[in-house]
């Protein structure tokens, strides 16, 4: 196995429910993986995207969105979704540091986080079914990407803010080296590559858009818990993939 191909399928088996034969979890494995992270979202959105395509020859009205809104949700194991579900209910319901961490650790899903995971996957189906599926796909595919890179900005910018000994990964204290951010800043424009081209002035907004709400989680988690935990990442990655959802139906959303 190359040096290289571990940690893709690392990522690959971290962040979708796919089997990835040779992934290994070794205690450094997060960083190495980590750089990939941007591509399996490319990946990830280009499934969903063909299923945005095939549903559209087939269907008409929001079926092909929430069909392909929903290929992301099992492709991921809802992963992200749990995230930003746990993430609500411990920021807007905890009244202390300690209180919003041990709310954001516990399973259960409160009132704040089911009114969150239902507004975050309903804005998505409503806002994919505004544009045309070609298009749909490429942003599906630009959202995906973009929504891995902001995890990493996320764990590049804030400290790890939870319980090092009972988290259940084992988080970095440093950032990545600037190779590896490199290969990820090159993947992430990849995975934006196709929508650039298609819609050069919908994907400038959807960018503008992807940053503004993606950076909401990452700024509330550092004033309220004083740093990130794996889903205050979760929360990132949604709330990317809405903004620039919502950036590019601005301006492409009413053909």
């Amino acid at each position: 196995m190359t040096r290289e191909l571990r940690p893709f399928l690392n990522a690959v088996e971290f962040m979708t429910v796919l089997p990835a034969p040779g992934a290994r979890f070794d205690d450094d494995w997060l960083l190495p993986a980590a750089k990939y992270f941007p591509l399996v979202g490319a990946l990830i959105g280009l499934a969903c995207g063909g299923v945005l395509i095939a549903a559209s020859a087939i269907w008409s009205g929001l079926v092909p969105a929430v069909l392909a809104v929903l290929a992301g949700v099992m492709l991921t194991g809802a992963l992200h979704e749990d995230g930003i579900a746990d993430t609500a209910d411990g920021l807007f319901g905890g009244r202390s540091r300690e209180q919003r961490l041990t709310i954001i650790k516990d399973s259960r899903i409160g009132s704040y986080g089911a009114i969150t995971l239902l507004g975050s996957v309903v804005l998505r189906i409503a806002v994919l079914a505004t544009l045309p599926p070609w298009l749909g796909a490429a942003a599906l595919v630009a959202a995906h990407s973009m929504g891995r890179a902001g995890i990493l900005l996320v764990m590049s910018a804030l400290p790890y803010a939870g319980n090092v000994a009972t988290a259940k990964l084992s988080y970095p204290d440093h950032q990545l080296d600037p190779a590896k951010a490199a290969v990820a800043a090159m993947l992430t424009l990849l995975g934006v590559a196709w929508l650039v081209a298609a819609e050069p002035g919908a994907a400038a907004c959807g960018l503008i858009g992807a940053v503004a709400l993606g950076a909401l989680p990452a700024l509330a988690a550092a004033r309220l818990i004083g740093g990130y935990v794996g889903d205050v990442l979760g929360a990132t990655e949604q709330l990317t993939q809405i903004g620039l959802l919502l950036g590019v139906a601005a301006i492409a959303g009413h053909g």
